[in-house]
């Protein structure tokens, strides 16, 4: 009998879908309101999971077995970051703390 090999692609999909209904879970929990735009994000890419394995078409934007896109990644990060209570994962380019004002 021929033993069936793990689909990655299945597995990488089960992931993301997890990961998304965990930061809903976490915000609601926390009681952490998230924005039009978060809620919104989290539900039309769960939508696209479902639907197609992957939320993006252009293969530029991420690997072909990935399910989010790098940014779409990001961005799942932030809102689970923002749920938890935890301060924004890593800072963008041009954005510096402010210097101490020197007498």
């Amino acid at each position: 009998m021929k033993s069936k090999l793990p689909d990655h692609r299945e597995k990488a999909k089960r992931a993301a879908l997890n990961a998304l209904r965990k930061a809903r879970r976490l915000a609601a929990r926390a009681g952490v309101e998230l924005s039009e735009w978060e809620g919104e994000f989290l539900g039309s890419v769960e939508d696209r999971v479902k639907t197609y394995g992957r939320a993006f078409a252009d293969p530029d934007k991420g690997a072909p077995a990935q399910p989010l896109s790098m940014l779409q990644a990001v961005k799942l990060k932030e809102i689970t970051a923002k749920a938890k209570g935890e301060p924004r994962p890593g800072r963008r380019f041009g954005q510096r703390k402010p210097r101490a004002a020197e007498d």
